[in-house]
């Protein structure tokens, strides 16, 4: 696979630039599969078609944890996604399946299989590692995060975990997106040698490469939205608090949260509905009763109808060709029923800097608090230090640990550098930048390709909702809905009819470059 070492300021352009340039045609020639694929009947299968088959008895649970494994186990060498299939998945399906047979049924998810990122920890026979080496032979957590339990709730089947951007792509200035020390390089399943972003990279390949019905993935800046977008998914980045963070490997507490990615909107709603929930060991959780249980009540085709969106022009260059495939995506919108109205974000200046500087001190001191609970051997972000400087062929053979050094530099989380990079930055995506464009102008929503805007939402808090909106050089790109915390069901509104007019999403044929 061929790579390159990127600062991450030019991780985040490029990907920018990569997801704005859409294509409504084709650009991934159907032709004879190179490979061989495993139980094609799973390719595009959603949740709902799912169970109707296990509910007419043509699929089990248990039938399907051999079939998504024998998916894995053939196709899986060509993308790197999955890092250990969970040696308990077959006796969970076969749980769910004598549970359906009396009549109970748990959830939408009940024996769907889920494959979640390394990060999320689970109290059982697999490893939580975020991809580090370190944390190899580390304890078993002592129990499941929230996350991992409202699925094992849900009646959902964790068939595994999937590989990531080693410590969620915040180790080093230079990094390579999907690659960690443990599971190595994860790669794009529409064309082999392309970057599949991070780093959710595991999570985004997998789901797209039809591994399993739904997957779970993390963000602090983009870790969910690009990996969704550059492997043809539908992601949800939600609002900070609907999700519980707990029992996640953090980088940050003001911006981490997890969120579903699936390949059709009704399936991330069904996954979103059974994430959230209220989780007493974090607090900022406590408004959980208030929302949704079902998001999926909220999928309409006619969604767009009388909705008015603003449209973040500042990030679309109409001389381009994907500022004017962008436009046409606006055009679909007004003929869907939608009102447009352009809107400007006020960009602070060095937003950037102080944003860096915020994930620095608040990674030191909420990683540190991870480690000493972990009771691990490395207690301290000192200590990974020390870690990966010993085993440098290992853990370092493509980027060094820059950030890790320079979060490490940092005081604690009461410097005044901090609290006013930190107010600064909420101020200018907050107050004066979602809450102001979006009150002034009585939005529903904003929407904008699914590049550029997403660190505003993921800064803010907010919610932000990616879907597949044609290709650009044989690689998906995606179209964003977002807009004030907590507007989750109108942003699944919008984006399900948006989906439903469209239909970009394309199967991945692994192919080995670009044709």
């Amino acid at each position: 696979m061929t790579t390159k070492k990127q600062t991450r300021r030019e991780f985040i352009a490029t990907g920018a630039a990569a997801v704005a340039a859409l294509s409504l045609g084709k650009s991934v020639k159907a032709g004879p599969a190179a490979f061989n694929d495993v139980h094609p009947e799973l390719n595009e299968i959603t949740i709902a078609e799912l169970q109707a088959k296990m509910k007419s008895g043509e699929l089990t649970a248990v039938k399907l944890v051999e079939m998504y494994t024998a998916r894995i186990n053939e196709l899986d060498p060509k993308i790197h996604s999955v890092l250990e299939i969970n040696p308990d998945a077959m006796a969970i399906a076969a749980q769910m399946d004598k549970e359906r047979k009396r009549g109970k049924m748990r959830s939408p998810l009940h024996g769907i299989p889920v494959l979640i990122k390394d990060n999320i920890e689970t109290k059982d026979k697999m490893k939580t590692t975020a991809g580090s080496l370190a944390l190899m032979d580390a304890p078993t957590p002592e129990e499941d995060a929230f996350v991992a339990a409202q699925l094992r709730k849900a009646g959902a089947v964790i068939l595994g975990k999937t590989n990531l951007s080693e410590w969620a792509n915040f180790r080093s200035t230079k990094s390579i997106s999907g690659w960690s020390g443990r599971g190595g390089q994860t790669n794009n399943p529409y064309i082999l040698d392309k970057n599949p972003c991070g780093s959710s990279a595991g999570t985004g390949a997998a789901i797209s490469a039809n591994l399993a019905a739904v997957g779970i993935g993390t963000e602090t800046n983009g870790s969910i939205i690009c990996p969704s977008v550059r492997n043809g998914l539908v992601g949800i980045k939600p609002t900070l608090g609907l999700v519980s963070r707990s029992g996640i490997i953090p980088i940050a507490h003001s911006q981490d949260t997890a969120g579903p990615m699936a390949r059709t909107v009704a399936d991330a709603a069904a996954l979103l509905g059974v994430m959230a929930g209220e989780d007493k060991k974090d607090s900022i959780t406590a408004g959980g009763k208030t929302h949704p249980k079902d998001y999926t009540a909220f999928l309409n085709k006619d969604g767009l109808r009388g909705a008015k969106l603003g449209v973040a022009r500042q990030f679309i260059d109409s001389k381009t060709k994907p500022g004017q495939i962008a436009e046409k995506h606006l055009e679909l919108l007004k003929s869907l029923g939608a009102t447009l109205i352009d809107v400007e974000f006020p960009m602070l200046e060095n937003v950037g800097t102080l944003r860096t500087q915020v994930l620095l001190y608040e990674f030191k001191a909420d990683l540190n608090k991870y480690l000493a609970g972990r009771k691990s051997q490395y207690k301290t972000l000192a200590d990974l230090i020390k870690f990966n400087n010993d085993n440098k062929e290992k853990e370092m053979p493509l980027f060094a640990q820059e950030l890790f050094e320079q979060a490490e530099a940092k005081g604690p989380l009461t410097d005044d550098a901090y609290l006013k990079a930190l107010a600064a930055v909420k101020k200018n995506t907050q107050a004066d930048g979602i809450d102001a464009l979006v009150d002034k102008n009585k939005l529903d929503a904003i929407v904008s390709p699914s590049g550029g805007t997403w660190s505003i939402a993921a800064v803010a808090g907010y919610p932000y909702i990616t879907v597949p909106a044609g290709f650009v050089d044989g690689i998906p790109a995606g179209f964003a809905f977002f807009g004030k915390a907590f507007t989750e069901p109108a942003l699944i509104k919008f984006a399900y009819a948006f989906e439903q007019a469209t239909k970009l999403r394309e199967t991945p044929k692994f192919l080995p470059s670009a044709v």
